[in-house]
């Protein structure tokens, strides 16, 4: 699973001082890039205006809209920096988030391909499917439970197009919220059968825990979170929509993944979820 031996792409050929938008589409093109041929770049922020997460967003949201003209399916969002050590290591006080495309998701059984990501690492997290749209820009709770369908366990495998994880919150933001994959588990919970900000959450790597967190490390609670990307998606106006995936935030320290690795997650009240990185030698694996 580890990085093709050559250099990554230099971003040094451009320069910081072109308009933003000739540099969102330089950034976008060295992440794309990256992506395709599986070396890793260089950090892009340096393509970008300082500091500038509006011009993040822009690259991302040139992704996205490249994917679906390319015949991706957009089925949800992802919401990322939900830890406050994650936020003050990174020098920002909110969250961020990433699209999620159907042909991202991994179902439980079927082994993630060698070569598939990049530097690949698995959080557990909570995911929410929604039952009925989410436009308003200060949405309750109460909005929220009622629009929520029902509640599963998941896995993010997060990924960085980026060389060594080299990442400021422009990096990330710009590189789809560094979303690689997404593992949902098969059983639904409805909200009213689990206190989501009391459940406590174990990450086995090959049987060895080594991640373990409550709802209440995710942004106080992964109802906290959503409602957080809910206002923010409604104020850009792309709002949440009925059968919309939202992966609510890590629960706990993600884990680095390798070849051969198997990961378990169990989140009380919502069941498990896992998830196996086939090895080179493994015949079958899912491309």
């Amino acid at each position: 699973m580890s990085a093709p031996p050559h250099p990554p792409p230099s971003a040094a050929t451009v320069s910081p001082l072109e308009p933003t938008d000739a540099a969102v589409n330089r950034a976008a093109a060295v992440l794309e890039e990256a992506a395709r041929t599986g070396v890793p770049c260089a950090p892009v922020r340096s393509l970008l205006p300082e500091a500038d997460i509006d011009a993040a967003y822009a690259v991302q949201r040139l992704h996205v809209e490249r994917g679906i003209a390319a015949g991706r399916r957009l089925v949800g969002r992802k919401i990322g920096l939900t830890s406050p050590a994650v936020q003050r290591q990174l020098g920002v006080d909110r969250p961020d988030f990433g699209a999620l495309f159907a042909d991202m998701a991994v179902p439980e059984g079927r082994p993630i391909a060698p070569g598939r990501l990049l530097q690949p690492k698995v959080e557990a997290e909570v995911a929410l499917v929604l039952g009925t749209d989410l436009p308003h820009r200060d949405p309750t709770v109460a909005d929220l439970l009622r629009a929520t369908a029902f509640a599963l366990p998941a896995l993010e495998i997060v990924d960085s197009r980026i060389a060594d994880w080299d990442i400021t919150i422009v990096d990330t933001v710009a590189d789809n919220a560094s979303c690689g994959l997404y593992v949902l588990g098969g059983t639904p919970v409805p909200l009213d059968r689990v206190d989501l900000r009391a459940v406590t959450m174990t990450l086995a790597k090959n049987g060895e825990t080594v991640s373990e967190g409550t709802g209440a490390d995710c942004l106080g609670s992964p109802l906290t979170a959503a409602l957080w990307l809910a206002s923010t998606l409604a104020g850009l106006g792309d709002p949440l929509r009925a059968g919309d995936i939202v992966l609510t935030g890590a629960l706990g320290p993600m884990a680095v993944a390798a070849e051969g690795d198997e990961f378990t997650a169990h989140i009380e009240g919502l069941g498990t979820v896992t998830t196996t990185f086939a090895s080179t030698t493994t015949e079958g694996a899912a491309a």
